[in-house]
């Protein structure tokens, strides 16, 4: 038998594992065409806090020009560009937008027997006899 009819190390599963794909993507593409996603401003507690959360960052980069080996620019670099990463998600507004009943149960349902399937062609199928 092939390599390639074994999914996961498993015998068996490959058109479990591509139907089950196939559902998965279609489902998560719907569900994602409902979402609405937008941003507000740069706030912590109330305040715009943008300027504050450049400040590790920036040390970070003149500790490394100043000298590239230093482990505490190279951590105040990394630290600050996770702050500010952190600061963007923290404030996106996720909004599912209105549709009906059948559409998002359609949406939900081909999204989760697309993970089962993907999750089913990994374990082990008998082999048809040769």
């Amino acid at each position: 038998m092939s390599k390639l009819n074994h999914v996961g190390g498993t015998p068996g599963g490959l058109g479990e594992f591509f139907l089950g794909l196939a559902l998965s993507v279609v489902g998560g593409y719907w569900l994602t065409q409902q979402v609405e996603v937008t941003s507000g401003s740069y706030a912590l507690w109330g305040y715009n806090s943008f300027g504050l959360s450049l400040v590790p960052f920036l040390l970070g980069v003149v500790m490394l020009f100043a000298n590239g080996k230093s482990w505490v620019g190279h951590a105040l670099l990394y630290l600050g560009a996770l702050i500010i990463f952190a600061g963007i998600l923290m404030n996106l507004r996720i909004y599912f937008q209105p549709t009906s009943l059948f559409n998002t149960l359609l949406m939900l349902g081909l999204l989760a027997a697309g993970i089962g399937l993907i999750l089913k062609s990994l374990r082990p199928h008998l082999e048809a006899p040769e």
